[in-house]
């Protein structure tokens, strides 16, 4: 057995007489329960085991064996939640597991069913539609995103390691065949670690052997409420080494797409298995909050709170940052006019920092205001720099981009002769210093091309 953790077994109908008393005395904790296999086979020992297990205390809750090209996957969820992959949030039922790995019937056909390679003959962008068919089904039936048992070496085959199942609790097969704590890698297209590590198909525990990675409390939490232990994990550790946080004002909570957070006099910590653990402050949070949180257009912060030399504030989020200065106030970040800002050096380039939020006009247009200028863009003209300057006031004093101009379809250019000018969807700006700065639109303009 692992030295760490708490201990725990797997069992399906190949187990039929567990003495569940025997398995408690042993340390194990919790357990899981065969109870269904694609759309065509039930456990029919999964009650009593189901039962057995509970009735010496241990948390226990089901799995279904996945195949994934028998039926769709909203299909076999509907199937498993009808024959006992339920889940409620009473702290005493793990949430539904789907067991998604190697094909036990490879390259066999039964009753003239040809069930394909390894891969089940599916691609691995077909796989993971499947898994998130199934998981969206049983998040509606159920309340809870399933937990995601696999080994790592077939996920990585067959599914090409994929990013975006973070939100899925993981729980990792992995033998190590001598005395170990370490339970090899985890897919990390998604994950950076493990919440259950089964370690053993031959003992000491019946059925399967496994280790949940984590304390007995941190289980019975995300048994209540799906809180991985690799979220307390960061979250305490980050506490920690952050006594400007204060001490803590909440429990460890859960919260959207998979994500942990928990308040301190301070501030508070927010982690996802995607982002990690980030500290959420000052007045870069105030303006988080006024996005709506990890539910707003942001998500999830994705860096600390960082400060500047100058005494500037930001802070990265999963979809975007939010900047703050002494008088530019917290200001956000985002889209196709962040990208463009991305282009000319963020805060360090010609435009500074962001003085105004990204506005998007009533014809889908979107415009950010700068120390230094502005970006502007449309679908049809692109992103598009106004630095301040001389074609900019000329633009200010047509009207901007209600004016007859319209928006601008270049950035500023420069001539070897120093000369400025800059194209707008009904006309261009020129400026020389000789001549200041006059539009150019119309027929005039169209003779003057000639």
């Amino acid at each position: 057995m692992p030295t760490f953790g708490v201990q725990g077994l797997d069992v399906s109908g190949h187990q039929p007489n567990v003495d569940w008393q025997q398995q408690w005395n042993m340390g194990a904790r919790f357990a899981y329960v065969k109870a269904s296999e694609g759309n065509y086979f039930t456990n029919d020992k999964f009650n009593s085991q189901y039962q057995g297990s509970r009735n010496v205390g241990m948390i226990r809750g089901a799995y279904h064996f996945a195949i994934p090209n028998w039926s769709s996957g909203a299909d076999q969820a509907r199937y498993f939640v009808a024959n006992g992959g339920g889940w409620s949030a009473d702290g005493s039922t793990m949430p539904p597991v789907l067991d998604f790995e190697f094909n036990p019937y490879e390259n066999r056909t039964i009753n003239g069913f040809y069930f394909g390679n390894t891969c089940y003959g599916m691609s691995a962008a077909q796989l993971g539609s499947w898994v998130r068919d199934f998981g969206n089904t049983m998040q509606s039936l159920t309340g809870r995103l399933p937990v995601i048992y696999t080994n790592t070496n077939w996920w990585n085959q067959c599914l090409g390691n994929p990013s975006g199942f973070g939100d899925y609790p993981l729980w990792v097969a992995a033998y190590p065949g001598s005395p170990t704590n370490n339970a090899g890698a985890v897919p990390t297209g998604s994950w950076s670690n493990y919440s259950i590590w089964q370690y053993s198909s031959t003992g000491p525990l019946a059925g399967d052997s496994n280790v949940w990675n984590g304390t007995y409390d941190e289980l019975s939490a995300f048994a209540r409420a799906g809180i991985p232990s690799a979220a307390f994990k960061a979250i305490t550790a980050l506490a920690a080494s952050s006594p400007e946080l204060g001490k803590a004002v909440s429990n460890v909570r859960s919260g959207p797409k998979g994500g942990v957070s928990q308040g301190y006099e301070n501030g508070a910590i927010y982690w996802t298995a995607s982002t990690g653990a980030h500290i959420s402050a000052g007045v870069i949070r105030d303006a988080w909050a006024a996005q709506g949180w990890e539910s707003g257009p942001l998500g999830y912060p994705t860096t600390d709170v960082r400060t500047a030399p100058n005494g500037a504030k930001s802070q990265g989020y999963e979809n975007g940052a939010i900047y703050w200065t002494a008088s530019t106030g917290a200001r956000i970040s985002i889209g196709v006019i962040r990208d463009a800002w991305a282009a000319q050096g963020w805060e360090s380039g010609p435009l500074g920092y962001p003085t105004t939020d990204v506005r998007t006009a009533p014809n889908g247009a979107k415009s950010q205001g700068y120390e230094n200028g502005a970006i502007y863009w449309t679908a049809a003209t692109g992103a598009q720099l106004s630095p301040n300057g001389p074609i900019r006031s000329a633009w200010a004093a047509q009207g901007w981009e209600s004016g007859p101009l319209g928006y601008p379809t270049t950035d500023v250019r420069t001539a070897p002769n120093g000369a400025k000018s800059q194209g707008y969807e009904n006309g261009a700006i020129y400026w020389t210093a000789s001549t200041g700065a006059h539009v150019s639109a119309g027929v005039i303009r169209d003779a003057w091309a000639a």
